[in-house]
């Protein structure tokens, strides 16, 4: 069949809008939890710290099953693992739904989290799927919908828990994650690129290990404290395992994780970049809600309401979406790596204009937009430089290696973010609350952190240039070799 043929070119959209349609339901399930914590918290009776579990676990599930999946998919077939991943995300949706206690809400969660690398799975199926003039438009796509799930779910859970009461928002999660599973079933083809080879299952154990304990000091530190014998000891055992796991992952013959592979210049500099783009995209994320709820008493909140602060945040996913196909064109033209520096450089101005913001949310949604630009500029970029650099057996675990770092920094901007508004408060009202020291703080880091992520882009550039030259050189050897040969022969 002709790659331009009307049929072909119907199946690649159906294609496109299922796999976004999975990466926007994903990324809204670990969002919808946020507006629900505070009625959660006094109807079962919970501390703050408590309830703040419902985010932890989903992000740990998510760290820990994302490279175990991404290796499976390259193993036994990326489909295969897409429809076991959204299979687990309806099954605690589900559970979320008829949940009778906090440790079955806390169960839920977790299946809900499991499901974290549907979008790195997405992605490595656009890449064997579509044609390759469509790729890199695919995987912007595909990319932007981690904001717009992001988006949406605070402001979408809100009104609904409004209107009817959290577990109706449960009930709609398990409705629209079934959807997306048929569709899966119906319309996703199974990529027919496979490595095959045996799973290593105690460099995965150990990978899990190292993660909950890197991730679990990084979530709770500024609760138990940065130099608490908990965070201490976790954070000293993060070292050891993965000291000892990435001994083991450079002997055997199949690992988790390629580290070899990791290593090229261009995906380890790339991989950096993703953890810094990670702290200076969720800046925002985290922030501006909050911001947008303090009282205006503070003089750098605006007093408004839960559904209202979630509207104020939907440009920025809209945003990212929209703008996506603009990555995707300047990647065409000028190379992954520009795309990558561009966004940087974007994201860096938008984090030193919040942090400089007057109290005016007429200034705050443009720029959120702006803001938008630079993180879809940044998460089209990054997986096309990570499938360009590694074999094609092995995108989807690359591809999830590359979220689990952004979902590193991520944890790391809302650690540092924590601690400062902890430690930056003011009165009002006689209420203890977070000043406005701890918000500038926070951005001026999330912008360091872009500017970083800028440089580590430009190096890139010089990694694809130098390895161009010795690939050219290697040639130019084996032209003047065969010559040699045809000369004697």
């Amino acid at each position: 069949m002709n790659i331009g043929s009307p049929p072909e070119a119907a199946r690649s959209r159906r294609l496109m809008v299922v796999l976004c349609g999975c990466g926007v339901t994903v990324s809204l399930m670990h969002t919808l939890v946020g507006p629900l914590l505070p009625e959660i918290s006094r109807l079962m009776h919970l501390s703050q710290d408590s309830a703040s579990w419902l985010l932890t676990i989903t992000m740990l599930a998510g760290a820990v099953c994302a490279p175990v999946s991404g290796r499976l998919a390259d193993m036994v077939g990326k489909r295969k693992m897409l429809v076991y991943s959204l299979a687990l995300m309806t099954a605690g949706s589900l559970l979320g739904a008829v949940s009778w206690s906090f440790s079955s809400l806390l169960v839920a969660r977790a299946l809900q989290g499991a499901a974290f690398g549907v979008l790195p799975l997405g992605i490595s199926i656009l890449k064997d799927s579509l044609p390759a003039d469509r790729v890199v438009a695919g995987t912007a796509t595909m990319s932007s919908t981690l904001g717009v799930g992001g988006a949406i779910g605070m402001p979408l859970s809100g009104v609904i828990a409004q209107l009817l009461n959290w577990h109706a928002v449960f009930w709609a999660a398990t409705g629209v994650s079934l959807v997306m599973l048929v569709l899966v079933l119906v319309f996703v083809p199974e990529s027919t690129v496979r490595s095959g080879g045996r799973f290593d299952v105690l460099g995965s154990i150990g990978l899990a290990t190292g993660l909950v304990c890197l991730l679990l000091a990084v979530s709770q530190g500024s609760r138990w404290g940065w130099a608490s014998p908990a965070t201490l000891g976790l954070l000293a055992g993060a070292v050891v395992v993965f000291a000892v796991w990435t001994v083991h992952q450079l002997r055997v013959r199949a690992p988790l994780v390629d580290l070899r592979t990791s290593a090229r210049p261009v995906v380890a500099l790339t991989n950096l970049a993703t953890t810094l783009v990670g702290v200076g995209m969720f800046a925002s994320f985290m922030l501006i809600p909050l911001q947008l709820q303090a009282p205006a008493a503070t003089g750098h909140g605006f007093g408004v309401s839960v559904l209202v602060a979630g509207v104020c945040m939907v440009p920025m996913g809209l945003g990212m979406l929209l703008f996506s196909p603009l990555s995707a064109r300047l990647s065409a033209r000028r190379g992954a790596h520009v795309t990558l520096m561009c966004g940087a450089l974007v994201m860096a101005v938008s984090n030193v204009c919040l942090a400089l913001l007057p109290g005016s949310l007429v200034l705050l949604v443009p720029l959120l937009l702006v803001l938008s630009v630079g993180t879809a500029l940044c998460f089209s970029a990054m997986p096309t430089l990570i499938m360009d650099w590694v074999p094609n057996t092995e995108t989807a675990s690359a591809n999830s290696l590359n979220a689990l770092l952004r979902t590193i920094g991520t944890s790391t901007c809302a650690a540092l973010g924590g601690t400062f508004l902890a430690a930056f408060t003011t009165t009002v009202d006689g209420n203890r609350v977070a000043s406005s020291t701890g918000f500038v703080l926070t951005y001026w880091i999330a912008a360091a952190a872009s500017v970083a992520a800028a440089v580590l882009a430009s190096l890139v550039a010089v990694a694809i240039r130098r390895a161009g030259r010795d690939a050219a050189a290697v040639t130019r050897l084996e032209d003047d070799g065969d010559a040699e040969v045809g000369l004697v022969a």
